[in-house]
C-alpha cells in the first residue's frame, strides 16, 4: 500500500504548513504512521511518528517544538503540521506506515514510497 502526501508549497522562513497523508482502501487508523522527508542531495530521514494504538508520538531534533503530527480517523488522514519554518527544511516529505524500533531514527518503512509533497522554504 502507497500512502500519498500533499499540502506542499513555497513559504518563506518563519510561515507554516499543514501536510496531509491519506490512502485509498486502507485504514490508516490501524496502523503506526510516519513522516519522511528528503532535501536534495541527501538521504531520507525521519520527521515523526505517531502511534494507531494510544496517541503516542515522536519527533527527531529537529523537529520538536516546530513540527506536530496527529490523526483524524474520520477522515483517514495524518496530518504534519510545519510551524516555523526554515530554509533548511527544504525538502520532499513522504507518509509511510512503519514499523517502529523507538526512535524516529531507526523505524522503518513497509513496502514502497508513494507520492511526496515538495516544500521549499526560501526568502
Amino acid at each position: 500500500v502507497q500512502l500519498q502526501a500533499s499540502g506542499g508549497g513555497s513559504v518563506q522562513p518563519g510561515e507554516s504548513l499543514r501536510l496531509s497523508c491519506t490512502a485509498s482502501n486502507f485504514q490508516l487508523e490501524y496502523y503506526p504512521i510516519a513522516w519522511f522527508r528528503q532535501a536534495p542531495g541527501k538521504e531520507r530521514e525521519g520527521v515523526s511518528w505517531i502511534s494507531n494504538s494510544d496517541g503516542s508520538r515522536s519527533y527527531a531534533d529537529f523537529a520538536k517544538g516546530r513540527f506536530t503530527t496527529s490523526r483524524d480517523n474520520a477522515k483517514n488522514t495524518i496530518y504534519l503540521q510545519l510551524h516555523s519554518l526554515k530554509p533548511e527544511d527544504t525538502a520532499v516529505y513522504f507518509c509511510a506506515r512503519v514499523e517502529w524500533f523507538g526512535s524516529t531514527a531507526t523505524m522503518r518503512p513497509y513496502g514502497s514510497w508513494g507520492q511526496g509533497t515538495l516544500v521549499t522554504v526560501s526568502s
